[in-house]
């Protein structure tokens, strides 16, 4: 049987307070870095765990709105969102300088991962900040999204991202959370789910359409019930059908 390489990531540094546990589990991080949550304490403590676990990491700034969480589309100048996307990643960059940690990628996060995927402006100006950095960056950027057709045409680096803990739509977007079937929260249909979009290259809807789906890296919440079980049965389960997770 081939083996197959998978990158696993989650959210990190919003609060929780379960890095110690999750960050072993996984292969890449995204840390808030001061938009909807995280501070420099929190920046630091994250990035020295990852460095611990060899585990990849990336920025996950977001519109700047903490009393949302980030998850409220801003109605602000696309210059403004500009600039506070810049300071929150840099920010992150000065925390990763001083432990002597490379930057790995972006992830937007929230509402402004979902705005970017349908809306050509505010996707353009993550384009712009990817493109102002002087060394290369990833982009996690959903398949088949504007933000990931127009990552393409101005030559930032892209992974495809899919969601390990959450339900699709049959345009592939994400189930609402207002939803009762939004998350995946039982080890087998987590496993499945996964297997699935790395072996076929699909993903079952909730429709129960089969769609064609590309991915690398799956995120997985670190605020989805049982993450750390849930991530500990579906590594193993991954293994056994040769599927490393790296």
């Amino acid at each position: 049987m081939n083996t197959s390489i998978i990158d696993i990531n989650a959210d990190v540094g919003e609060g929780l307070d379960n890095e110690n546990l999750l960050i072993p589990l996984i292969s890449s991080c995204n840390i808030a870095c001061g938009g909807h949550a995280g501070d420099d304490e929190t920046m630091e403590r994250v990035i020295a765990l990852a460095k611990t676990h060899g585990v990849k990491v990336g920025a996950h700034p977001s519109f700047p709105d903490k009393e949302n969480f980030g998850r409220a589309v801003m109605d602000m100048p696309y210059a403004a969102l500009f600039k506070s996307l810049e300071d929150q990643v840099c920010r992150l960059i000065a925390n990763l300088d001083k432990a002597h940690v490379s930057l790995h990628h972006i992830k937007p996060h929230g509402a402004l991962y979902n705005i970017i995927a349908k809306d050509q402006n505010t996707a353009m100006v993550i384009i712009e900040l990817l493109k102002s950095f002087a060394f290369p960056v990833y982009l996690y950027v959903p398949y088949r999204s504007v933000i990931a057709d127009l990552a393409i045409k101005n030559h930032v680096p892209i992974i495809y991202e899919a969601f390990a803990d959450r339900n699709y739509n049959d345009d592939l977007s994400l189930v609402s959370r207002q939803e009762p079937n939004a998350l995946i929260e039982d080890a087998d249909a987590m496993f499945h789910h996964i297997y699935k979009m790395v072996k076929e290259k699909k993903v079952k809807t909730v429709n129960g359409k089969n769609i064609p789906i590309q991915a690398h890296t799956f995120c997985v919440h670190g605020d989805t019930p049982n993450a750390i079980h849930l991530l500990e049965s579906v590594r193993q389960r991954l293994a056994n059908k040769q599927i490393q997770v790296l």
